[in-house]
């Protein structure tokens, strides 16, 4: 399947959206992208919401119609990550990874310096806060999967990519479980070297000791407590990332078929749920404004500043 981007507003401001599109017509990224990309189920949908060495922290918008991504914003400000030294904003690609639908050549790498993955999420995923996972303690954050990206091209916010899975962080944020899956893109030249997280530490050591203390600091500079893990920060392997999936995309299921209360979860969708009452309006559909293609809006100089942290691996 082939999806392209519908931009709407200046990048770096409040009305900055993209919209994913199918042929045209836009469809969220929560809901209507599948979550396996073959038949085989071996290859994943990925969407990319925060490219690689970037600092606006942006996500697929939940409550919003058709959920699409824009910036995130804390009391009314948008939101950007620090720069802590080594990495410039964020050294992953930032995407999120889908459900099943219902009804339907050598990576550069130095020493945590030359971080080439990104941060991504997971469609038709999603982590339930009703639910405490019985190894991390901790309830789902609210949010589809999150996953680190690790090939070598940087995407663009709401490109979707096909991966397969290698293994799994557990990031505890604010007394949540925020897992992280750990991918690589199919059409990268590591990809058939990388089949479990240990072929990982094989072909990139270091990557994921890099990425876990990166994890752990980045919210230091905004003057919040470094963060923890579960597992002492060990990232567990292919199978059990596999297992976080279809957890998750069974709580994604009864979210969209209404055994779960969505509370400010917009479930509009355009293929996901035919016949229901979440199938798109076709009068919001018709809404949504053209597409832009506008310069960024400028920000302010303070978000290129590097913060060494103090006791950070390097």
């Amino acid at each position: 399947m082939s999806y392209t981007v519908r931009k709407i507003g200046q990048p770096y401001t409040l009305e900055h959206r993209v919209y994913i599109e199918k042929d045209g017509v836009p469809v969220s990224p929560f809901h209507d992208i599948p979550l396996y990309a073959n038949a085989e189920k071996t290859i994943l949908n990925m969407v990319v919401e925060i490219p690689r060495w970037t600092n606006a922290k942006q996500e697929i918008s939940k409550d919003e119609f058709l959920n699409p991504i824009k910036q995130d914003t804390k009391k009314g400000k948008l939101r950007f990550v620090r720069n802590c030294f080594p990495p410039q904003g964020l050294p992953l690609e930032l995407r999120c990874l889908p459900s099943p639908s219902p009804t339907h050549g050598t990576i550069p790498f130095e020493s945590g310096v030359d971080l080439e993955h990104r941060l991504i999420n997971i469609q038709q995923t999603w982590e339930d806060p009703n639910s405490v996972h019985p190894e991390t303690k901790a309830k789902g954050d609210n949010d589809p999967l999150d996953v680190c990206e690790i090939g070598e091209l940087v995407g663009y916010p709401g490109q979707v990519k096909q991966v397969k899975v290698l293994g799994v962080m557990a990031l505890i944020d604010e007394e949540e479980t925020d897992w992280k899956i750990i991918v690589i893109d199919v059409n990268d030249a590591l990809a058939p070297k990388l089949n479990d997280i240990e072929d990982v530490e094989r072909h990139l050591p270091g990557l994921m000791r890099a990425t876990n203390e990166w994890f752990r600091i980045y919210k230091i500079p905004d003057g919040k407590p470094e963060n923890q893990f579960a597992f002492s920060g060990e990232c567990k392997n292919k199978k059990y990332a596999e297992d976080v999936i279809h957890e998750c995309a069974d709580a994604w299921e009864k979210l969209i078929t209404g055994k779960t209360a969505a509370g400010d979860i917009s479930l509009a969708n355009v293929e996901t749920t035919e016949g229901s009452a979440h199938r798109a309006d076709q009068g919001k559909l018709a809404a949504i404004p053209a597409g832009q293609d506008l310069p960024p809006a400028p920000i302010d100089g303070s978000i290129d500043k590097w913060f060494f942290i103090s006791g950070a691996a390097v």
